[in-house]
């Protein structure tokens, strides 16, 4: 029988021959990749996989060049960003775990995130997404993005906070298990003390942020988590809820490619100010800052 895609703590110890104690020590130190979902630890198999051929192998196993993908959460800023800069990365926005497990297989050249750690109310901690290994990994800061729920244009519904999505009736929107804004969703359900039970899902998961808000704007759902600036592209309601870091991930050694040094010194131009003006919920001031040099 096939292992599943997310792994219980009994079944990651099984599977990497360790006892579960030591598998909550991994955990503690922030090594092992995982999530917690309702309190529950899940490990992605598939990041597991990558995490042990990245410690046991060494940075240097892969001979083949990595692509010049950029891979990871979808952002509109980011995406505008990449095509006007003339910066020849392809963009594979699947979202952010998707791109940290491309970012570490040597398949993507960087990776967008935005990952909220429950635990410690921190964005993108290399050590709790298993990044810590990388030996040359570097995290600069993109934005900082404002994040609420997005609502039908008029609000028909009079949504107002978050305990609203669990009123009868009312489709939530989601996205894939393993996006940023799951990891959000689930540790504001933590934080109201929503029981997911409550809740009614729209049918099928949003693949993308501008999907997300597609889905409210078309009808297939009523309410859902994400960023002002699709809100605003789809002429959509919008909460606030708090606002989140988008960061993006590499090695060292891709950061002075001309890819990547086109898209950032496009970043301080003026132009680029205006349209982030111009999309709505975002704080550009510390685009470029350095947050982790391994």
């Amino acid at each position: 029988m096939p292992l599943p895609a997310y792994l219980t703590t009994a079944e990651a110890a099984e599977y990497l021959r360790l006892k579960e104690r030591k598998v909550y020590d991994l955990v503690s130190q922030g090594v092992i990749p995982c999530v917690r979902v309702t309190g529950k630890l899940l490990f992605p198999r598939q990041r597991i996989d990558l995490w042990l051929m990245n410690h046991l192998e060494g940075d240097d196993a892969s001979s083949s060049p990595t692509p010049p993908v950029l891979a990871g959460s979808q952002d509109p800023l980011l995406e505008w960003a990449v095509k006007e800069s003339g910066a020849e990365l392809a963009l594979l926005c699947q979202g952010s775990g998707d791109g940290v497990q491309r970012l570490i297989g040597g398949r993507a050249m960087l990776a967008g995130m935005h990952i909220w750690h429950v635990e410690s109310e921190r964005y993108n901690d290399p050590g709790t997404l298993g990044l810590s290994g990388m030996r040359d990994l570097v995290v600069i800061r993109w934005a900082r993005r404002q994040q609420g729920l997005l609502v039908a244009a008029g609000n028909p519904h009079r949504i107002e906070r978050i305990e609203d999505i669990a009123r009868p009736g009312i489709r939530l929107a989601h996205r894939q298990p393993d996006a940023g804004v799951s990891h959000l969703l689930q540790g504001l359900l933590t934080r109201h003390r929503i029981d997911e039970k409550q809740l009614t899902w729209a049918a099928h998961p949003s693949l993308s942020e501008d999907d997300l808000a597609l889905a409210i704007r078309q009808g297939e759902a009523d309410i859902g988590v994400g960023i002002e600036a699709a809100a605003r592209r789809q002429g959509l309601g919008f909460i606030p809820l708090q606002q989140e870091h988008f960061d993006l991930a590499m090695r060292r050694r891709y950061y002075f490619e001309p890819a990547i040094q086109a898209l950032l010194a496009f970043a301080a131009s003026e132009r680029f100010v205006q349209r982030a003006e111009a999309l709505g919920g975002y704080d550009i001031r510390e685009l470029g800052r350095v947050l982790y040099n391994a």
